[in-house]
C-alpha cells in the first residue's frame, strides 16, 4: 500500500462530508445549482465584518515595518495582549499575554494542547455527538479516544456518565460548546460540576485532568443567551478557539489557545505549549491575520442572520414532523432520523437532491446534521424537498 495502514482506516472512517461533498458536485452538475440544496458543510456564507475590511485596506496601504518576519513563537505581544484583555474581561480573571498562545486554527490549537499534555496511551474523553476530528488529533500524539454520550434527549453534560468513564490513564475532557453538531451551549451550572469533578479526582490522588473547551462558536449565541466563560468555573481548563466562524475567516487559519491563570502548573503547560507549537510545524499563526485580528476581538458576524435561518428551518421542519433540539448556538441542526438507519435516511434525502450528514459520522447514530450557514434563498428553495422527504420518510406532520 502506498499509504500507511493507519491513515487508509481514517480515511475510510471520515469520508462521510468528503462524500456528501462528491454527491453534491455530481447533483449540482447533472440538475444546476439551484436544485441541489447542501447542507453538509460548515463553511460561513456571510462575509467577514467592516472592521475586518478596513483594518485590511489599513495595512496594505500603510503596510509596517518588518510585519511579515518571524515573531515570538507564541505569536506577536500586541494580539496575545488583546485576547487576553478579552478573555480577563469575560472571566473575571487576570489572563495575561503570558497564557494565550496565537495557532493556525482551532485545529492547529488542539493538536498543541494534546502533544503537550499526552503521554501514550492516555486517554482523551469526548462527548458524542463530536466532531469526527477529535478522534484523529488525539491519535495523532498517541492517546486513547474514549466515547462519552450526553444526555440523549437534551445533548447536556452527563456528569455521571463521565465520572464513571475517568480511568487512571484519563489526561483530559474535551467539551465543545456551542456544540458541533447539536448546537446546545452547556450551561454555567454543568461546566461548575464537571469542574467540581476534576479538581475533586486532583486532590484526591494527585491526578490532573485537563478540560479542553473547544470555542469556535461562542459569539454565536442566539436568543440573549451568553456562552459560560469556562474559566471561573474548571481550575484545570484549556480554551481553544479560532475565528473561523465568529469573523467568518476560516481559510485564513487564526486563532489561539489559552491557559487557565489559575492553574497551579501553567507556566510549565505554556512553555511546553509554546515548544509544541514550534516543533509541530505550524511555526506560527499567520502574520498578517495576528496583526488584523488584535483590533477584531470585539467585532463579530451578524448572528442575528443566522438566528433567522435557525428559526425558518427548526419551524419548517418541525411542522413536517422532524424532531430535534433547538440550538442555543452554532450553525448546525441535528434532528433525530425519522428511519432506524441514519445512513439510509441521508441516501433518501439525496434522491431529493438534499444533501446531509448522517449521525454516525459524529459517532451519533440515529441523528443527521444540517448544517445552515448557507445562503437563506437555499433554505426557502429546499423546503418542497423537504416536505417531500417527509413524507416518503414516513412523517405525518
Amino acid at each position: 500500500m502506498a499509504i500507511a495502514n493507519k491513515i487508509a482506516s481514517h480515511i475510510s472512517k471520515s469520508s462521510w462530508i468528503r462524500k456528501m461533498f462528491e454527491e453534491g458536485e455530481r447533483l449540482r452538475q447533472e440538475f444546476g445549482v439551484d436544485n441541489v440544496h447542501d447542507f453538509t458543510l460548515g463553511n460561513p456564507d456571510v462575509e467577514p465584518p467592516e472592521a475586518f475590511r478596513r483594518e485590511l485596506m489599513t495595512l496594505a496601504g500603510q503596510p509596517l515595518p518588518g510585519m511579515h518576519r518571524y515573531m515570538n513563537n507564541a505569536g506577536y505581544a500586541e494580539t496575545r495582549t488583546a485576547v487576553a484583555e478579552k478573555l480577563a474581561r469575560e472571566s473575571g480573571l487576570g489572563v495575561t499575554a503570558d497564557q494565550v498562545i496565537m495557532t493556525c486554527g482551532a485545529g492547529g490549537a488542539l493538536n498543541v494542547v494534546l502533544k503537550t499534555i499526552l503521554n501514550p496511551g492516555e486517554e482523551v474523553i469526548i462527548l458524542a455527538p463530536y466532531f469526527v476530528e477529535y478522534k484523529f488529533y488525539i491519535d495523532n500524539h498517541g492517546g486513547v479516544p474514549v466515547e462519552v454520550w450526553t444526555d440523549r434527549t437534551t445533548f447536556q453534560l452527563d456528569i455521571e456518565a463521565i465520572e464513571k468513564a475517568l480511568t487512571p490513564k484519563t489526561r483530559a475532557i474535551l467539551i465543545c460548546s456551542p456544540n458541533n453538531p447539536t448546537g446546545v451551549i452547556y450551561p454555567e451550572e454543568n461546566l461548575r460540576q464537571l469542574g467540581e469533578l476534576v479538581k475533586k479526582v486532583h486532590q484526591r490522588n494527585g491526578h490532573l485532568i485537563y478540560v479542553i473547551s473547544d470555542e469556535p462558536y461562542a459569539r454565536i449565541a442566539y436568543d440573549g443567551k451568553q456562552v459560560p466563560n469556562i474559566f471561573p468555573l474548571v481550575e484545570s481548563s484549556i480554551i481553544v478557539t479560532s475565528h473561523s466562524k465568529d469573523l467568518a475567516l476560516p481559510g485564513e487559519r487564526i486563532g489561539y489557545l489559552a491557559a487557565n491563570p489559575r492553574m497551579d502548573t501553567v507556566q510549565q503547560f505554556m512553555e511546553g505549549a509554546i515548544f509544541s507549537n514550534r516543533v509541530l510545524g505550524f511555526v506560527n499563526a499567520p502574520a498578517l491575520m495576528q496583526r488584523l485580528v488584535a483590533k477584531l476581538q470585539n467585532s463579530s458576524v451578524d448572528i442575528a442572520s443566522y438566528q433567522a435561518k435557525r428559526d425558518l428551518l427548526c419551524s419548517s421542519l418541525s411542522a413536517m414532523g422532524f424532531e430535534m433540539v433547538m440550538p442555543d448556538g452554532a450553525f448546525y441542526l441535528f434532528p433525530k432520523s425519522p428511519l432506524t438507519d441514519d445512513v439510509d435516511f441521508v441516501k433518501l434525502a439525496q434522491k431529493h437532491h438534499i444533501l446531509l450528514v448522517p449521525g454516525a459520522g459524529f459517532g451519533a447514530p440515529g441523528f443527521f446534521r444540517i448544517a445552515y450557514c448557507v445562503d437563506q434563498g437555499v433554505i426557502e428553495r429546499s423546503l418542497p424537498a423537504w416536505s417531500s422527504l417527509a413524507k416518503e420518510a414516513g412523517l405525518r406532520g
